[in-house]
C-alpha cells in the first residue's frame, strides 16, 4: 500500500510540473510533441491533436518534449524559434507550478489544522531565553532579522545556525523588546538551546489568514530546502543524509502507516504535509543552475539574453548530456544509500 500511495504522490507532482512546461509552451505557440509519465519504453499512449501522452514503465520523472527542445528544427514552432523570453517561461514554469501546488495544498491544510503561532509556552530554567528575562506569551518575531511566522522556524533558525548568538525581537502586551540570547549545549540532547518553550496548539484563522499563513508555510519549505542544500554545501550534512526515491517511500510508507490509525483523515492530512514538502524540495531543486535542470537551462537562456546570441546547441546539448550523467550517478550512489539504510 505505502508504495502505491508514494508513486501517486510522485505522480501528481511530477505532473503538475511538467503541466507548467506544457501549458506555457502552448501558451508561446511551441509544438509538444509528448507529454509523458515516467522514464523508459511507453506501456501506453495515445495521441490527441499534434501531442502524444504516455505512460512509460520506469515510475519516475516524466517529460514535456517539446519540438527542437534539444536541437535544430525547421518547424517555425520549435522551441529554439520562440523569443528568449518565451523560452525562459516555458523553462522557468515546471519549478514555479511546483511552487503553486506546494501552496495549494498548504492551503488545503492550514484550513483543516490552523497554525503553529511562534508564542512561547514557557521558558527552560538555567538558558538564555530566562536569563534575558523572556516569559510565557512572548511572541518571537525576528531572529537575526529574519521575520518568524510559526514556532517551527525557531527551531529551524537554531538548527542552520548551530550555536550562534542571536539576536531576538519579540513582543509582550503590544510592546516589542530586543534581546541578544547565546545557546548553551545540551548534552542530554546532543544540541544547543535558547531555552524556548514553544505552544503546541495550532491556530485556526479566517479565510485571509489561512491565504496569508499558506504563503509564509510555501516559504517556510522553500527556505528549509535551500538551507539544507546551504549545509551540505559546507559540509553541515553529507551524502548519507540524503534520501532518493527508495528513502522517500519509505518515510512515505511509515507516516501513512502511523497516521492512518488514527484514522483515514489523519492519513489524509499527513501525506498532504508531505506532499508539501515534496514539492516545494522539486522546485528548488528543478531551479539549480546545474546542467540538465531547469535551472540550468534558465543559465544558457539568461546568458543568452545578454550576448543577444545563441548558444551552440551542440555544445549546450553536450553540456546538459554531462549533467545527466552525473545526475544518475549521484541517484544510484543516494539509492544505493537508501538501501544500506534499510537493513541498517
Amino acid at each position: 500500500m505505502k508504495i502505491i500511495i508514494a508513486l501517486l504522490i510522485f505522480s501528481i507532482l511530477i505532473i503538475f510540473h511538467e503541466l507548467g512546461h506544457f501549458w506555457l509552451a502552448k501558451a508561446n505557440g511551441i509544438r509538444v510533441n509528448e507529454f509523458s509519465l515516467g522514464l523508459g519504453p511507453t506501456i501506453f499512449g495515445i495521441t490527441k491533436g499534434e501531442t502524444k501522452y504516455s505512460l512509460k514503465l520506469l515510475p519516475f520523472g516524466g517529460a514535456c518534449m517539446m519540438e527542437g527542445e534539444d536541437g535544430e528544427s525547421s518547424d517555425e514552432r520549435a522551441f529554439g524559434k520562440k523569443s528568449v523570453w518565451a523560452r525562459m517561461s516555458v523553462v522557468a514554469a515546471g519549478p514555479i507550478f511546483n511552487f503553486i501546488m506546494a501552496l495549494v495544498f498548504s492551503f488545503i491544510l492550514i484550513c483543516n489544522i490552523g497554525y503553529d503561532l511562534p508564542v512561547l509556552a514557557d521558558v527552560t530554567a538555567g538558558y538564555a531565553a530566562e536569563e534575558a528575562g523572556m516569559q510565557a506569551g512572548d511572541v518571537i518575531v525576528k531572529m537575526n532579522g529574519k521575520k518568524i511566522h510559526f514556532y517551527r522556524e525557531i527551531s529551524s533558525y537554531a538548527m542552520f545556525h548551530t550555536g550562534e548568538a542571536v539576536e531576538v525581537t519579540y513582543e509582550r502586551d503590544g510592546e516589542r523588546y530586543q534581546t541578544t540570547l547565546v545557546p548553551k549545549y545540551d548534552e542530554e540532547l546532543g544540541r544547543y538551546l535558547y531555552g524556548f518553550q514553544g505552544n503546541t496548539e495550532n491556530v485556526k484563522g479566517n479565510l485571509w489568514d489561512n491565504v496569508k499563513y499558506s504563503f509564509y508555510e510555501t516559504k517556510y519549505w522553500i527556505s528549509t530546502t535551500i538551507g539544507s542544500l546551504k549545509m551540505l554545501v559546507t559540509g553541515g550534512v553529507s551524502l548519507n543524509d540524503m534520501s532518493g526515491p527508495v528513502g522517500i517511500v519509505d518515510v512515505i510508507g511509515d507516516s501513512y502507516e502511523e497516521s492512518v490509525s488514527y484514522g483515514y483523515y489523519a492519513a489524509f492530512l499527513q501525506m498532504l504535509y508531505i506532499s508539501i514538502i515534496l514539492a516545494a524540495n522539486l522546485g528548488v531543486m528543478n531551479l539549480l543552475p546545474l546542467p540538465a535542470l531547469d535551472g540550468g537551462r534558465l543559465v544558457f537562456l539568461i546568458i543568452e539574453a545578454i550576448r543577444r546570441k545563441k548558444i551552440d546547441p551542440e555544445k549546450e546539448g553536450m553540456v546538459h548530456f554531462v549533467g545527466i550523467m552525473l545526475l544518475f550517478a549521484l541517484m544510484i550512489v543516494v539509492m544505493f544509500n537508501d538501501i544500506r539504510k534499510l537493513f541498517l
